[in-house]
């Protein structure tokens, strides 16, 4: 997960942790700064109550301040110089005016000043220095002015202290601003890649609640496929049934048949067997849709099962007065393969260009072996399906809500083509189609063994 930070949210979080920071250094103030009274009183006797005067002016000022940057939103900044200046202002005058037995314990209390600011505040760096130079200028004017004693006395009871002890403070805000802006840094990080979870989580719970709609909604349509499987291939089996039994009456007086009748007793009498081998295997749903459909592969010459098809629908062809143009090689090819899921194949295909072709047109049957592999072609003249619908017919076994969801296609969507794709795949074949303005195509392989 990669997070980016902008400038814009950094100095938002910034300003955030130093105002909080500030906050913490006001009221500190604002609470203990009146405290320094009591040293005053021990300290410094003679002034004290002068200064305990100014401390509470000081406090007063500061809050009245901090109040105003706080409402108006102003730079923090300007408020803490504001505070340090009136609190460094006092101290300086102090460290001058007392005596210089007490002045170590005043330095050391403007030093304890400069390093609670420190300690605390997040700011640049730069800004400590300019307090310091503020402290020292201050020392120096009021020294001036104010001070009776030498600059070795003036140093040496206090002074070095103080010095060190600012300078050292300064470096301790360089680290603390590092690391503060480090951990501003990891702050925002934390917080963005919680929000990019969160919105991450919900979008997975948005796509697993569609997921099980969409599982439910397949449940059902799969159910409702089955069940019409299972009815259509139920009155299928009775009336392939009823055909075997009446084509076997006939047969009984086969005496009185031409020979052309005979040889349409026999192809229906083959038709129907075929028939009932292939609904023995297709009334099995589940074992449609596993990867491992069960086939009984023999060998034979495919180009004599093409010509048995043909000639099956010679007669459906000239009811509707169309011709079947015969490219059917006659050369034999053998083929491994289930020989009647086979001739389905071919019978599904050249029905159903049969059944939407229009009267007087032409379809060509032609077989070929091109490259060690056995191609069946069909070329029709009829009104173009369309690739779109094409692809709808192809796809696996639609169901009967398919069907009644179409009005002016709703004849085409039966499970003709379907079951044909699904069979040609099923034995290593290739089928492919398309459908343009001079009409449809379809083209099944197969590889041959000799």
């Amino acid at each position: 997960m990669f997070v980016q930070i902008s400038k814009e949210e950094f100095a938002k979080e910034s300003n955030k942790k130093a105002w909080y920071q500030t906050n913490n250094i006001i009221w500190t103030i604002i609470f203990l700064y009146p405290l320094l009274i009591i040293v005053d009183y021990i300290y410094a006797a003679d002034v004290w109550e002068q200064f305990a005067i100014v401390r509470f002016i000081v406090v007063v000022i500061i809050l009245g301040v901090y109040t105003i940057f706080q409402n108006r939103k102003y730079d923090y900044r300007i408020l803490l110089h504001i505070a340090f200046f009136l609190l460094s202002l006092p101290s300086a005058i102090l460290c001058n005016v007392v005596n210089i037995q007490q002045l170590t314990v005043f330095f050391l209390i403007y030093s304890a000043i400069i390093l609670f600011f420190n300690l605390q505040v997040f700011w640049e760096p730069i800004n400590s220095v300019v307090q310091v130079i503020i402290a020292l200028a201050l020392l120096t004017i009021f020294f001036n002015t104010l001070n009776q004693y030498s600059l070795d006395l003036f140093i040496s009871n206090g002074g070095q202290y103080f010095f060190i002890i600012s300078v050292i403070s300064c470096l301790i805000v360089s680290a603390r601003y590092k690391v503060t802006e480090r951990d501003v840094k990891s702050q925002i990080m934390i917080e963005k890649s919680n929000e990019q979870l969160k919105q991450q989580n919900k979008d997975i719970v948005e796509k697993n609640n569609i997921i099980d709609m969409q599982y439910e909604r397949l449940r059902k349509l799969d159910e409702q496929k089955n069940s019409f499987i299972n009815i259509a291939g139920h009155d299928l089996k009775n009336l392939i049934g009823s055909v075997i039994m009446s084509n076997s009456m006939i047969r009984d007086e086969e005496y009185r048949l031409s020979t052309d009748q005979k040889e349409f007793l026999q192809y229906i009498q083959d038709s129907a067997e075929k028939m009932q081998y292939m609904l023995n295997k297709l009334m099995d749903v589940k074992e449609i849709e596993s990867p491992e459909m069960k086939f009984n592969p023999e060998i034979f010459d495919i180009n004599s099962e093409v010509q048995y098809v043909f000639k099956g629908l010679q007669e459906t062809a000239q009811m509707k007065n169309i011709t079947l143009v015969d490219n059917i090689l006659k050369l034999p090819l053998n083929v491994r393969l289930d020989k009647v899921f086979t001739g389905q194949v071919f019978q599904n295909l050249l029905s159903n260009a049969i059944k939407f072709s229009q009267t007087n047109n032409n379809i060509k049957i032609a077989t070929s072996l091109q490259r060690q592999k056995f191609v069946f072609e069909i070329i029709d003249e009829g009104i173009a399906i369309g690739q779109e619908e094409l692809d709808t017919m192809f796809n696996k076994l639609k169901t009967l809500n398919d069907a009644s969801n179409s009005t002016a296609t709703g004849s085409r969507l039966g499970l003709g083509l379907s079951i044909a794709k699904l069979m040609t795949q099923e034995m290593g074949g290739q089928i492919s189609y398309r459908s343009d303005y001079n009409g449809n195509y379809f083209r099944v392989e197969f590889n041959v063994i000799n």
